[in-house]
């Protein structure tokens, strides 16, 4: 895929796009695809936790036990971004990168081999219902990009979205959105005090 390229892939939860973080090229064309509105943000993808956390030295000790504890797996954790990393993905909110690590395994664990962030956004036309089968991604959205990988049927739930701006120095965390981890899996990582 070239970098000004866009792909649609499988996750853990539903299918996805991902593209170059650092492309505005091909941001531009991920959001074109979806009829995203260009203000909101997306997340940053690694498909290793490990690299994901070495990528972000600036994460406080109690926030990196957190994401050790609950990556990979089907969650969406908004960080705090003191440096500003993938402005693309941020959209207008700069100081907040929302974080994904999908757990991979079937169809989609040749991922793993990928040793370099994306940015992704869920296979679907903005609004629209998550795809858990190829066929269900928009037949313009799969028109549209470069590569794209079946793998088979998927969960078909999207992943959490879990805000840990303020763990660091308060303990507290919220679901924004309840997806594919569940709330107990959350409790279990973080405790309850949310």
């Amino acid at each position: 895929m070239s970098v000004g390229g866009v792909a649609v892939f499988p996750a853990d939860t539903v299918y996805g796009l991902a593209c170059a973080p650092d492309s505005r090229l091909a941001v531009d064309r991920l959001y074109a695809l979806k009829g995203r509105a260009p203000e909101k943000p997306a997340a940053v993808m690694y498909f290793d936790a490990e690299l994901a956390l070495a990528s972000l030295p600036e994460l406080g000790p109690r926030t990196r036990r957190a994401l050790e504890r609950l990556l990979p797996g089907a969650v969406t954790v908004l960080l705090p971004n003191p440096r500003g990393r993938f402005p693309l993905a941020c959209g207008p909110s700069p100081e907040t990168l929302g974080l994904r690590v999908p757990a991979l395994g079937g169809a989609s664990s040749g991922l793993a081999r990928v040793q370099w962030p994306v940015l992704q956004s869920s296979a679907n036309r903005a609004g629209g219902p998550d795809a858990a089968r190829l066929e269900e991604v928009p037949e313009a959205v799969r028109l549209g990009a470069d590569l794209v990988v079946d793998g088979g049927d998927l969960p078909g739930v999207p992943s959490t979205v879990l805000d840990l701006r303020v763990f660091e120095e308060e303990g507290k965390w919220s679901i924004v959105r309840q997806g594919g981890m569940p709330l107990a899996a959350v409790e279990r990582a973080l405790g309850s005090g949310g």
